[in-house]
C-alpha cells in the first residue's frame, strides 16, 4: 500500500448537478462540514474556481486561510487552508444518482469519519431538496 491519499465515498441517489452545487456553495459548507462554521471567498470573487482565496472558520470560531489548488467544474475540487493539503472532493455518476468522494492525505486519515458524517449529511440535505 502507497501513501497516496485516503479517501471515503458515498452512493447518494440524486443527479451529479444537485451534489456539485453543495460542494462548491460556501453557505451550504456548513450544513454538511462539521468542520465548517462559515467560509468566505477574498475580496469580489463570488463563486469557487481554481486559484480562489478565501477564509474558512472552524466551530470555535477560528479564520483560517484557504487556496482552491485543484478545480475541474462539475467534478472535483481540492484546497489547502492555512497553507496545508487538506480534501478534496468529487462527484461521479454512478448509473443510479452518483458516487461522492471525500479524499484527505495520507497523513490525515484520523479526518475521515468526519468526512464520513459530511458525506452522509450531503445525502441527507439531497433528500430533502427533491421532497
Amino acid at each position: 500500500m502507497g501513501i497516496g491519499p485516503r479517501h471515503v465515498d458515498r452512493h447518494v441517489a440524486a443527479p451529479t448537478t444537485t451534489v456539485w452545487r453543495l460542494l462548491v456553495d460556501l453557505e451550504a459548507w456548513p450544513q454538511w462540514g462539521p468542520t465548517v462554521q462559515r467560509a468566505a471567498l477574498d475580496g469580489d470573487a463570488r463563486v469557487l474556481d481554481l486559484g480562489a482565496r478565501g477564509r474558512v472558520w472552524t466551530p470555535v470560531g477560528v479564520g483560517l486561510p484557504f487556496t482552491i489548488t485543484e478545480f475541474i467544474p462539475g467534478r472535483r475540487w481540492a484546497w489547502t487552508v492555512a497553507g496545508v493539503p487538506a480534501t478534496a472532493h468529487e462527484v461521479r455518476p454512478d448509473g443510479r444518482g452518483c458516487r461522492v468522494r471525500f479524499e484527505v492525505p495520507w497523513w490525515a486519515t484520523a479526518y475521515l469519519p468526519v468526512c464520513a458524517v459530511a458525506l452522509g449529511r450531503i445525502e441527507r440535505m439531497t433528500r430533502a431538496a427533491h421532497r
